[in-house]
Order: structure tokens, then C-alpha cells, then sequence
């Protein structure tokens, strides 16, 4: 069964949001030394339930919050989604030396990702 592993929060102010959130529930928030500016979010102890997220730049496009959903092979679950009625956003991108990840849209219009852990991505 695939399950959502990470969540990303959109905002237009992304280093206001971090302090909100740091403030309000302790979250440990970094910007991401990476090739998009991107910051990572750290919800709590590794041991206990929950996931991780990122927080981005609000855009017209991604506006609010997004789930990705881990699978094991991206390229058939792009076809997957068209195929039940879902559109595609932003196709399969590698992240470097992390995997590979793509935004869809169900047929409701909600927004999601779809992760491949690969650490050979480039």
C-alpha cells in the first residue's frame, strides 16, 4: 500500500510561515540548500507517528496544502492517474540525488505529489 510520506504547505510569505509555525507547535524549519528555494520542515521526534513536510512559495498553480504519496515506480502510477481521470501538472522531475516527484490533480482538483525514492536521481 503506498502512503502519504511528506506534506508541503504553500505560502507567500514563506519566512513568516515558518515562524508561525515554529512558534505555534515547535516545528524545526530550515531553508533548503537546494536548486529551488524550498524549506524543509521537521514536525518532531523520528520515533514517533507522523510525517515531515516543505513549504514553498505560493503560486497561482499551488495555493494551498499538498500530500505526496510514496510509490516504488512513478512512471506507471503518472499513467495510473490519467487513467482514472486525474491530470497531470508538473511530470516525473528528479531531485538529485533524492528521487523522483510529480503534482497531480484528481478529478475533484485536488492537488497531489507522487514520490520515487532513488538516490541515483540527477
Amino acid at each position: 500500500m503506498n502512503r502519504v510520506v511528506h506534506f508541503e504547505v504553500a505560502s507567500s510569505n514563506p519566512e513568516r510561515a515558518a515562524e508561525f509555525y515554529k512558534s505555534v507547535f515547535h516545528w524545526q524549519i530550515n531553508k533548503w540548500d537546494g536548486p529551488i528555494e524550498y524549506w524543509m520542515v521537521s514536525t518532531g521526534d523520528q520515533k514517533t507517528p507522523g510525517i515531515d513536510g516543505g513549504m514553498f512559495r505560493k503560486t497561482e498553480e499551488f495555493s494551498g496544502t499538498v500530500n505526496t504519496v510514496e510509490v516504488d515506480d512513478i512512471d506507471p502510477y503518472l499513467e495510473k492517474v490519467e487513467q482514472a481521470g486525474g491530470t497531470i501538472l508538473q511530470g516525473k522531475n528528479a531531485i538529485p540525488g533524492i528521487g523522483y516527484q510529480a503534482y497531480c490533480k484528481d478529478p475533484d482538483g485536488t492537488i497531489f505529489g507522487i514520490h520515487q525514492i532513488d538516490e541515483n536521481a540527477k
